[in-house]
């Protein structure tokens, strides 16, 4: 495929919309499928996303929007998918749309559930869908800053790194950069993970333990990311990078941090379904939490912070003891 061809957004959430934004500066028209008829309604109406980034203005006469995410499928050669991990697989189970052809770029920051497998892996096994078409969007980047227009940095990765280079130059602009990547499997599990380390941050936030603590946490968890990643996908790489370490930072640190809010919340005394009713967005590192101890089954990695996290928000086990018995494998 020498180009993109037309690009459709699946998804109505922030980081959705703040995608959007981003292509609609490059592109004259684009796709979005969102489920809700009467959202895409309201929509329209206000030339802007009713619940997410409301504040972001759209010329909706760019926009093809569609309940029915086949038709919007069969009419898009690029699809950014941009749907919360727990509810992808709903989504993409009611595609019956061929995909083998086209590209598909996952911004999703989790696993597919029940799967326990990334996106691009189960579009490929699911749809057929050819590896060298399979695009991450990777961080460090708050689709909140994005719509704010401040200075932003994303990772697009691919085996294709022509096609990666494409895709980048659809979202760059004067206040988004970005890094090209070929390690498609690193930047999708680096993903999960940080949103798992971020609400162990949050936890620890919750708690007071202080910065201190704080940063040794983050020096243990990028550890840790790296020997996960580098067990179930070996490769040449270095964690220090802005995918890797920079997404980990923004996520752990960012009050903009839905999981770090969300470990904070635990922290505090709240339950795990008393700090998800508070919750306005889905903190995808919970489910993440729990896709990456099924998957570590496998593989046996040494990860006592992602299992701590577990414990807490999995087996009841309280905060307090949880972060006891993980402060003296830290290095």
């Amino acid at each position: 495929m020498a180009t993109l061809g037309h690009i459709a957004v699946l998804g109505g959430g922030s980081w959705a919309t703040a995608l959007a934004k981003l292509l609609l500066r490059n592109a004259d028209t684009i796709s979005w499928y969102m489920r809700r008829p009467d959202r895409i309604a309201d929509f329209k109406k206000g030339g802007h996303n009713p619940v997410y980034l409301s504040d972001v203005q759209f010329d909706t006469d760019r926009i093809r929007f569609s309940s029915d995410v086949n038709a919007v499928c069969r009419e898009s050669d690029t699809l950014v998918l941009a749907v919360p991990s727990p509810y992808i697989k709903f989504h993409l189970d009611n595609i019956t749309e061929p995909l083998h052809d086209k590209n598909i770029a996952s911004a999703v920051k989790g696993i597919v559930p029940d799967e326990n497998k990334i996106v691009t892996r189960y579009m490929m096994e699911r749809y057929g869908c050819a590896d060298e078409n399979m695009l991450v969007i990777g961080g460090p980047c708050h689709a909140e800053e994005v719509a704010l227009e401040r200075l932003s940095y994303l990772t697009i990765g691919c085996h294709d790194t022509a096609k990666a280079s494409m895709f980048a130059d659809t979202l760059s602009g004067r206040n988004l950069k970005t890094v090209i990547s070929s390690d498609v499997d690193g930047i999708e599990y680096g993903a999960v993970l940080k949103n798992v380390y971020a609400i162990a941050a949050g936890i620890i936030h919750g708690m007071k333990f202080g910065d201190n603590f704080q940063a040794m946490l983050i020096c243990n968890a990028l550890r840790e990311m790296r020997r996960f990643i580098d067990t179930v996908d070996p490769l040449v790489r270095d964690t220090a990078d802005s995918a890797y370490l920079g997404d980990l930072l923004v996520t752990a640190y960012s009050r903009f941090s839905r999981n770090h809010n969300f470990g904070s919340m635990i922290g505090r005394g709240y339950s795990v379904k008393a700090a998800q009713m508070e919750m306005e967005m889905v903190a995808e590192g919970y489910y993440g939490t729990k896709c990456i101890h099924e998957i570590n089954k496998e593989h046996g990695v040494s990860m006592p912070i992602a299992e701590c996290v577990y414990s807490i928000l999995y087996d009841g086990i309280t905060p307090e003891k949880a972060i006891e018995a993980v402060t003296d494998s830290f290095i």
